[in-house]
């Protein structure tokens, strides 16, 4: 096969490229006991774990990582639809014609005479048409599987595509404020022992619910948001332990201020 030049290749080669991927996939599952031996219930867990390497190599721009994890989850992909044909239920190119016939169906401002000359417009014409493909609710397409954060993040975006939502960012920031003072009122600082964890809980759940909703109106992804609070705090944490063992100190053994010295100068780097 011969290639190009990286991100050059013609359609003819990336065909050729999908078929060599099916052709190596059957060999495998013909002749590799661990291929042959592979169902679509062993495989779902690592397909998982694929997704977050790919979602993690996204956020860092590493795209020599972003091209081998999409390599993974394509060689996932069509392994799961190898399963189906071999059990007659479906191939490949059911996959591919079935997708590409949604696509034209919910594209009809490309692919028929439905105007639709902003984003808004579009989403809200997808979720119009997904009903009619018989979704008995705007929600049922939210997979009950996702993790709560980008659970929150679809069902809100899902919600405003039938209409249902704030008109602008400062009504949603209102409601923030009145959850926080609701959690507030649930919560005691000085006392947490005696706060009723059930309905904190409950206003906890309002109150982040809320800060999503703000983030989708400023353009924020709060999921994006939070990975990359958390990477940072994992880069300064690290930091933190890399210097005290310099200076033959464990953080067991280190009082929060000393800690937070090493977490100022972390700050910095």
């Amino acid at each position: 096969m011969t290639t190009s030049q990286p991100g050059k290749n013609t359609r003819q080669q990336q065909l050729e490229a999908f078929s060599r991927l099916l052709d190596v996939l059957d060999d495998l599952r013909e002749k590799c006991p661990w291929d042959r031996k592979q169902t679509m219930e062993s495989l779902r867990h690592l397909t998982i774990e694929e997704t977050y390497e790919l979602s993690d190599a996204i956020l860092k721009g590493e795209l020599q990582e972003v091209k081998k994890e999409i390599g993974d989850i394509m060689l996932h992909l069509a392994f799961y639809a190898k399963i189906a044909a071999e059990k007659g239920a479906f191939d490949i190119a059911d996959v591919l014609n079935a997708q590409c016939e949604k696509l034209i169906f919910r594209h009809p401002h490309i692919y028929g005479d439905t105007k639709a000359d902003s984003e808004e417009e579009v989403k809200q014409n997808w979720e119009k048409l997904k009903l009619k493909e018989g979704n008995k609710s705007v929600l049922g397409g939210v997979p009950q599987s996702l993790p709560a954060l980008v659970k929150a993040m679809r069902i809100q975006e899902k919600a405003r595509g039938a209409g249902f939502d704030w008109d602008d960012s400062s009504q949603v920031w209102e409601k923030v404020q009145e959850e926080l003072s609701e959690f507030e009122r649930e919560f005691n600082v000085e006392d947490t022992a005696g706060i009723d964890r059930e309905k904190a809980t409950a206003e906890f759940g309002d109150l982040l619910f809320s800060l999503i909703n703000f983030a989708r109106f400023a353009g924020i992804n709060p999921e994006e948001a939070l990975e990359r609070t958390n990477l940072k705090f994992i880069s300064r944490f690290q930091y933190i332990e890399t210097e005290a063992a310099k200076d033959g100190k464990s953080l067991q053994d280190m009082t929060l201020q000393e800690m937070d010295f090493y977490w100022e100068k972390a700050k910095k780097q």
